[in-house]
């Protein structure tokens, strides 16, 4: 099992940055890819970002790829997603994942653990 508990969202204006954190626990936390996603109201779970269990491979969406990072720093079980240069059409609850694998994959359905989501806010 992985617990994972996401912070940092909260309300930004548009183009500001905010910064959301993972925190997991449970089994081994270095031996799992992890990944973003975020839902919109009355839309569809959407991938967002994932990264390999080492950090060396990340995977983006187009819609964020040169805005966010994801990075993971596995000597303190944590993951974060950096949000640049925010939009009003980023405002979404966002979920922090962990797959039972090594290797990041971008469908939702791919990871087995899943934290309780944050809100993030970006008004225009």
């Amino acid at each position: 099992q992985v617990q994972l508990v996401e912070s940092g969202g909260g309300l930004v204006q548009a183009g500001g940055s905010l910064r959301l954190s993972c925190a997991a626990s449970g089994r081994t936390f270095s031996s799992n890819a992890m990944g973003w996603f975020r839902q919109a109201p009355g839309k569809e779970r959407e991938f967002v970002a994932a990264i390999a269990w080492n950090g060396l491979r990340t995977y983006y969406a187009d819609s964020v790829k040169g805005r966010f990072t994801i990075s993971r720093d596995n000597t303190k079980n944590t993951l974060y997603l950096q949000m640049n240069s925010l939009k009003p059409e980023d405002t979404a609850v966002y979920y922090c994942a962990a797959r039972g694998s090594m290797f990041p994959k971008d469908s939702a359905n791919e990871y087995d653990y899943w934290g309780q989501g944050t809100q993030v806010t970006v008004s225009s």
